[in-house]
């Protein structure tokens, strides 16, 4: 499809769709060695501590290429990085079934996250510019299930794999895919207008966003905007405790509650994931509904995940009960995805559409670097010298602080930081 093509109502959606599937693989991808740790483990007899560095490889150049990724969509075409970016990766994925011991992985794992870093700077900020305030939450909710769908896939398939046929299989099948699906959907996305929903929002359909701003005008946006600061603050606690969920629960139900690898997948991916997929749309289409209301609307949704899925946290280190712990998965899960669903809508409410990429690329640099960058790892030197539980149910900490942050935003800075935005936006439509 070309770009000057006109396109139907419907479009928007489709959209949506499209970088589903993509989200898709970005996950399964990134999800699939967690179940196979403990085969790897054995195989290349390494450490828990050298576990959690693997796990952390990806998240330490994902977050440190974010940043720069999220510049360069703010200067590209958002569809060629998002379709060459998915390609990159999954060629790097099927390079992963070659690693041979723990420096290989190592290597693979950092190179991956590299590949996937353009991945939602870009989508999020094209699908910011087809769908506005109305809808910003239910698309980006929408496209969030993927993220669970994929992890589900990721950790079941290459479990499942693993347990008959080796843990390097599951690379070669959802890499091989990937890039299928990066040529056939390349004649399909098609790159809108920047700005085009936030300007049809304040009645300038006709006009056109600002000059791509540099680099210390986006640090000057961020600096300025408090609203920026809590939430990239919220994204570093979020991220931090989601990462002890997708690195240490496998082996956690394997070790302590005598799961196999496919079981230890499953487990630890499906009752959270499937719970995520249904408070993520409620998330989305509550934040939409408070936010054509208030400008708190997106945020506080946000705040409630935090607060009530923390006691959640604990209960998944502490009990002794297979029952009890799928209750606290499950519920973990449903709370998270009500955060989830405004990860982005919420920035983006505050931050203009010609930085939105720098702004994506940078909550990933924060969020990763400081959250999943450091979680495998601190959870791994506590299970050492605690256990994996305690370790675990330690991470509730970090929600509640994070819930902390998101009330001090929505009761003093995001109203004032969202009619700026907007302000300017008029401003700049008008001259």
């Amino acid at each position: 499809m070309k770009d000057t093509q006109e396109v139907s109502p419907n479009y928007k959606w489709q959209v949506v769709g499209m970088l589903w599937f993509m989200a898709f693989f970005n996950y399964a991808d990134r999800q699939a060695i967690t179940t196979v740790f403990p085969l790897i483990k054995a195989e290349m007899s390494l450490t828990n501590e050298q576990i959690g560095y693997i796990g952390a490889a990806f998240a330490w150049i994902y977050g440190l290429a974010a940043p720069f990724a999220g510049a360069v969509v703010d200067r590209v075409r958002r569809k060629t990085a998002i379709l060459v970016g998915l390609i990159a990766w999954s060629l790097i994925c099927i390079a992963t079934a070659g690693s041979k011991t723990f420096s290989h992985l190592m290597f693979w794992r950092a190179a991956e996250g590299l590949g996937e870093s353009f991945y939602f700077p870009a989508a999020m900020s094209l699908t910011s510019d087809y769908h506005g305030k109305e809808t910003r939450s239910r698309a980006m909710a929408i496209h969030q299930t993927s993220v669970y769908v994929g992890s589900i896939a990721g950790g079941a398939f290459s479990g499942l794999i693993g347990q008959h046929f080796g843990w390097r299989w599951s690379f070669v099948v959802f890499g091989s895919l990937g890039v299928m699906l990066g040529i056939i959907l390349w004649q399909k996305l098609r790159e809108p207008r920047r700005g085009a929903a936030d300007l049809k929002d304040v009645g300038a359909d006709d006009a056109h966003v600002a000059a791509k701003v540099s680099f210390a005008e986006f640090l000057n946006i961020v600096a300025t905007t408090p609203t920026v600061l809590i939430l990239l603050c919220a994204f570093l606690c979020a991220n931090f405790v989601a990462a002890i969920l997708l690195i240490w629960m496998p082996s956690y139900l394997t070790e302590k509650f005598g799961f196999s690898l496919a079981e230890a997948g499953l487990g630890a991916t499906m009752s959270v994931q499937l719970a995520s997929m249904v408070s993520v749309v409620l998330g989305g289409y509550l934040a939409d509904k408070f936010r054509k209301t208030t400008t708190r609307g997106r945020i506080g949704v946000q705040m409630a995940g935090l607060l009530l899925g923390a006691p959640f946290v604990v209960l998944c280190g502490m009990t002794t009960e297979v029952l009890w712990l799928m209750v606290a998965l499950s519920a973990w899960g449903f709370f998270k995805g009500l955060y989830d669903a405004n990860i982005f809508a919420s920035v983006f409410d505050v931050v203009r559409p010609e930085a939105r990429g720098s702004v994506a690329g940078f909550m990933n640099c924060i969020g990763w670097l400081g959250g999943a960058g450091t979680a495998p790892i601190i959870v791994g030197k506590l299970a050492e010298k605690y256990s994996l539980g305690t370790a675990i149910a330690l991470g509730s900490v970090v929600y509640l602080l994070g819930a902390v942050l998101l009330l001090v935003g929505m009761v003093f800075f995001v109203k004032r930081d969202v009619e700026r935005m907007q302000s300017a936006l008029v401003a700049d439509a008008k001259s």
